[in-house]
């Protein structure tokens, strides 16, 4: 008696199933696929509010990520300056690795120093001479025209050529150095900035359970002499590929006119938190080759920093890029420091309120926070 009230619970349950998947294939129910499950979508002050629920302190379970520096071997003691900032405020707890990019070889001395203070493992890597070289498109001569005159018009970094390839190389080439394809997140540190408050939530790991690509704590506009045909680049590659546009972008951002122009704001890319597997998708490369092939890193001096930023607002979603609020920055000649004194005293802020760039006519993140429909911080308007 007993195996056959077994037999018929068996029977049952297979009817009850058997039942239940007809009916899906028959109607329109579907089944919740894996991401209905997924952590919702929390901002940065929740994820901060519940980092005990986190492995990460204390270099446990980190994040597949690295910082990053592009530097020379003289600008040594300005990176101690930058990493002991970042150390103290933030990567003693984790141990994050740090990877030093040079288009010639570091020496032993600034191995020895960056090595001595970085917790984490240091790498020191050589940026392969067709990647810190004119592409054979580019006419040499016309690009040297092009910085006499610019030299002339007295335009920042006009008459510069190193400046120019360091800025195709951060557009287009530093996420696929050897050294950084074993990553998947990046910190951009630059020589000589400063981390006013401590750092109590990994940011990293906030990006990665967010599905946030790129993140930033400055924007404001690029000089317009610097960049006259990027946009023009920019249309065309979109019009060439429209697969590569999200729907509900941040074009508000960057364009008052539904794109028919630029408005010249732009993330401010020295210091910058993202996704390597984002730079090195098909979507980012198809992007960076065409506005290569047009030579305005050259025959003009486009800047990094809006064509990351052009990049971003296009081909991510809007809620895919995050303002850090609480990481107080500083980089000459601009400041960010939180508003709000509560944040300020919570993660011992050293900065200066009055110093804040944020609200100031030549910011741009006024623009980012009426795209988004977001509130100010408290204090956003004391000058004192």
């Amino acid at each position: 008696m007993a195996v056959n009230v077994r037999y018929t619970r068996y029977l049952v349950l297979a009817l009850v199933g058997m039942t239940f998947f007809y009916l899906v294939s028959r109607t329109n129910l579907r089944l919740p696929n894996s991401a209905s499950f997924a952590r919702p979508v929390q901002s940065y002050n929740e994820f901060k509010a519940n980092k005990n629920e986190y492995p990460g302190a204390n270099g446990t379970e980190r994040v597949n990520a690295t910082f990053v520096t592009l530097a020379r071997n003289s600008d040594l003691w300005d990176m101690v300056k930058s990493i002991r900032t970042v150390e103290d405020r933030f990567n003693r707890e984790y141990n994050y690795d740090w990877v030093f990019l040079n288009d010639k070889e570091f020496d032993d001395d600034f191995k020895k120093l960056t090595t001595a203070l970085v917790s984490g493992t240091t790498h020191y890597g050589l940026i392969p001479k067709e990647h810190w070289s004119y592409p054979e498109w580019i006419d040499e001569d016309k690009a040297a025209d092009a910085r006499a005159e610019m030299e002339r018009k007295k335009i920042i970094y006009g008459g510069s050529e190193s400046y120019r390839h360091m800025c195709r190389y951060e557009s287009g080439f530093f996420f696929r150095h050897p050294l950084m394809m074993n990553y998947e997140y990046y910190w951009r540190v630059e020589p000589s900035i400063e981390l006013f408050c401590d750092i109590r939530a990994d940011p990293f790991r906030f990006m990665k359970e967010n599905d946030k690509k790129y993140s930033f704590v400055i924007s404001l506009y690029e000089y317009e002499a610097t960049i006259p045909t990027l946009w023009s680049s920019v249309k065309k590659f979109m019009t060439n590929h429209p697969e590569h546009i999200a729907e509900d972008n941040a074009m508000e951002f960057i364009s008052d006119n539904g794109g028919e122009t630029y408005n010249k704001c732009h993330f401010w890319s020295n210091f910058e938190i993202g996704s390597l597997e984002w730079l090195r998708s098909k979507q980012y490369i198809d992007y960076f080759e065409s506005l290569d092939q047009d030579g305005g890193f050259f025959y003009e001096r486009w800047g990094d920093a809006p064509v990351h930023s052009i990049a971003a607002a296009t081909m991510l979603r809007k809620d895919q890029i995050q303002f850090f609020h609480d990481i107080a920055y500083y980089h000459v000649p601009f400041t960010h420091c939180p508003n709000d004194e509560q944040t300020r005293l919570d993660l011992a802020c050293s900065c200066k309120p009055k110093d804040n760039f944020d609200w100031r006519d030549y910011s741009c993140t006024n623009k980012w926070f009426k795209v988004n429909h977001l509130s100010k911080p408290d204090g956003w308007d004391k000058k004192d």
